[in-house]
């Protein structure tokens, strides 16, 4: 295990000053939220799709498909793979309720930011094609709550193919923070005959990176410029995302492929980073694990 402080984004400064001026307080609830890691194999190594999130989200500026969790995730949806009870074991969530709402928003946020869906007629199958019309309106009615999520899939007669989903770590905003979230995030490998694509009039810059890439380059702009947003160009990789997003990027940049990441059986951990004053600028301070996740082509950290 390695201790680490992560340089805070100059946005979270006025909260950060804050919180240390008027001493500790009961932080504000986090709203529970999902996240999923789509990833996929490239020359390059293993890409991840990474998107532009505006407005100070607490998943990062710039992160992976996610958001929170609304009160139709908690709604019974057809479902293939894994038992609610197998779930909550993995989770080491007791709450059936919580467990389906996170695996539901998980796949739902999916669907309205990328239009990948991972769904199938039934456990060997997953939908092909959702790149027409048809699919973007419905992102579209799911995204703006104008339509449920379970009536898109039982319109089609599909069910939520859980299985391919794999649990990977349980992050919380730290206490300070105005807007706060408690976080499961997921990996899913990208589906065949799927693209992904920006939601209508929603979404600003998104694309597949290479995770060893964007970690070689973490101290460069690169990544920042290239989304383009007033809040990303000229910042280095800490400052336009979360420590969550930074420690997944490490970790599937130190796998051998997509099979060997989402096979790895680990240690699913909770992580709640801490405020911390040095030198007159403010960190994040968090223990994450040095060991490599699907056979390691470098040390990870």
């Amino acid at each position: 295990m390695l201790r680490r402080l992560f340089p805070l984004p100059p946005t979270q400064y006025d909260a950060a000053e804050s919180w240390v001026a008027f001493g500790a307080r009961t932080p504000r609830a986090a709203r529970r939220a999902s996240s999923v890691v789509l990833i996929r194999d490239s020359a390059a190594g293993v890409e991840t799709y990474l998107g532009y999130r505006p407005g100070g989200s607490p998943l990062g500026s710039i992160a992976f498909p996610g958001g929170s969790i609304e009160a139709t995730d908690e709604d019974e949806v057809p479902w293939f793979g894994p038992s609610l009870s197998e779930w909550a074991a993995r989770l080491g969530i007791l709450d059936h309720r919580l467990v389906r709402a996170h695996i539901v928003c998980a796949i739902r946020e999916l669907f309205e930011e990328t239009g990948v869906l991972l769904a199938g007629h039934d456990v060997l199958s997953v939908v092909e094609n959702c790149s027409s019309e048809d699919w973007m309106a419905a992102r579209e009615a799911v995204a703006g709550q104008d339509k449920a999520f379970e009536s898109v899939l039982s319109k089609r007669g599909l069910g939520l193919r859980t299985d391919l989903l794999r649990p990977l770590s349980h992050w919380v905003s730290p206490g300070f923070a105005h807007r706060r979230f408690d976080t499961w995030y997921f990996a899913a490998a990208m589906p065949l005959r799927q693209t992904p694509s920006l939601l209508r009039g929603k979404g600003i810059w998104a694309g597949w990176m290479p995770a060893a890439q964007v970690i070689a380059e973490r101290g460069a702009t690169a990544l920042g410029d290239e989304a383009g947003a007033q809040d990303t160009i000229g910042l280095p990789l800490s400052l336009v995302t979360t420590p969550a997003v930074e420690v997944i990027l490490e970790k599937i940049a130190s796998t051998r492929g997509t099979v060997a990441y989402l096979s790895v059986k680990r240690e699913l951990k909770s992580y709640h980073p801490e405020l911390v004053a040095q030198g007159g600028h403010y960190f994040l301070d968090i223990t994450t694990s040095t060991a490599t996740e699907g056979g390691g082509r470098a040390r990870g950290r």
